[in-house]
């Protein structure tokens, strides 16, 4: 750290810096050395049993899930299994709570060298219930500690690193086989801050990046091997261009609660669709966002749909539609007032133009506003009312009748 800052404490070019990589013991559960078997026949320490039973209700459920020994004593005291029971997740949460004061104590003498932001990474934990995939359990390094990294910051003891490690400023999923919205779900416990570190770098992995920026105001995402692809080939040049050109935007989003959220339709596998809706109720509307209409085939989509206050909604991506409904019970019609096609000009106070104004073919006549693809397939339909994704960038204002009051 002291030699970055020597370096670069003028350019500012490092950011932050990860702490060690994937922690963890791979190939059985807990150290099996002298000093570590001493250690695990020691008592547990106080600050542990104290942390677990004064936090009970806001440790993860994964956590909890695993300490019901330890939860029916009054007063737990003596070895580790004593106190939590003979499980590999016992020797799990002792590895763990040692490598975070160890980790700890790493990233202390670093801050003191030069304070940037630390973060140390997870190989995940793979477990059916949790897999984005069908590849076999072993394939994602396992569901049992040891076969993954026993002692990371898996949620099986992400509260014992988020308290015995405070130096870190977060701790960082890497999600390749893992659900992806569930990972930045879990990564996000006790609002730590959500950055990915290492992810799939095709497009697959691409658009899943919408959920992480625009549902869990994620900090920043980062294929692994991203250079190994040329950036005319690369799909993270369209995500992350699009992303860039709204940056501003999305940043003053994640500062509202519940402002935004991010999506993503894969491609059709044998013509079913296994992305449902998404559903969001802001400023008094339903407002459900779905898979793009086309004649034709349907293709992929990914993005993000921003509330700008009252009835006025931002879009952001392609491939996907927008509908509306009002929640007032004496509301008769909900319709489209405005749908603008918009381009950001100017990056950095995110102030925008109207570059079109889409009517009754880009809406089907009000029913919903459109955001297609760049190359949409119309199906050999002879009208053109599927317009091309430009910009992917949109305004949606509506409104809503209502029923008048009785005289």
């Amino acid at each position: 750290m002291s030699h970055i800052k020597d370096l670069d404490e003028a350019h500012s070019t490092v950011i932050m810096v990860q702490v060690e990589n994937e922690t963890g013991l791979l190939g059985d559960s807990r150290d099996g050395s002298a000093s570590a078997e001493a250690r695990f026949n020691d008592a547990v320490p106080q600050d542990l049993i104290h942390f677990l039973a004064q936090d009970w209700e806001a440790l993860h459920v994964d956590l909890r899930s695993n300490l019901d020994h330890f939860k029916t004593q009054d007063s737990p005291r003596g070895t580790w299994e004593q106190v939590f029971g003979k499980s590999p997740h016992t020797d799990e949460l002792f590895m763990a709570y040692h490598y975070a004061r160890y980790v700890n104590t790493v990233a202390r003498a670093g801050k003191k060298a030069y304070p940037l932001p630390l973060y140390t990474n997870v190989w995940q934990n793979y477990v059916g219930d949790d897999g984005d995939n069908d590849f076999p359990v072993v394939v994602g390094g396992g569901g049992a500690p040891g076969d993954y990294p026993s002692g990371g910051g898996t949620s099986n003891v992400l509260d014992v690193w988020q308290r015995f490690a405070p130096s870190l400023d977060f701790i960082a999923p890497d999600v390749y086989l893992n659900d992806y919205a569930s990972s930045c779900r879990k990564y996000r416990h006790r609002n730590q801050p959500l950055f990915i570190p290492e992810q799939r770098r095709d497009e697959y992995g691409a658009r899943r990046i919408w959920t992480a920026y625009g549902s869990y105001q994620a900090i920043g995402v980062s294929p692994f091997g991203i250079d190994t692809l040329e950036p005319s080939t690369n799909p993270f040049t369209r995500h992350y261009g699009l992303l860039e050109s709204v940056s501003q935007i999305v940043l003053d989003a994640q500062t509202r609660p519940d402002a935004s959220v991010g999506f993503f339709f894969d491609e059709l596998t044998d013509g079913i669709d296994s992305c449902k809706p998404v559903v969001k109720h802001w400023g008094g509307y339903e407002i459900t966002i779905e898979r793009c209409f086309v004649f034709g085939k349907a293709g992929p989509g990914a993005g993000m749909v921003i509330h700008l206050g009252g009835p006025k909604f931002l879009l952001i991506g392609w491939g996907f539609q927008v509908r509306a409904r009002s929640l007032s019970s004496t509301s008769t019609f909900t319709g489209f007032l405005r749908f603008e096609e918009q381009t950001v000009s100017d990056k950095e106070t995110g102030e925008m133009r109207t570059l079109r104004v889409l009517n009754g073919d880009e809406t089907r006549s009000g029913i919903f506003a459109m955001m297609p693809n760049e190359d949409p397939d119309y199906g050999g339909f002879p009208i053109c009312v599927t317009i091309p994704a430009r910009t992917m960038i949109a305004q949606l204002e509506v409104y809503s009748i209502e029923e008048a009051d009785d005289v």
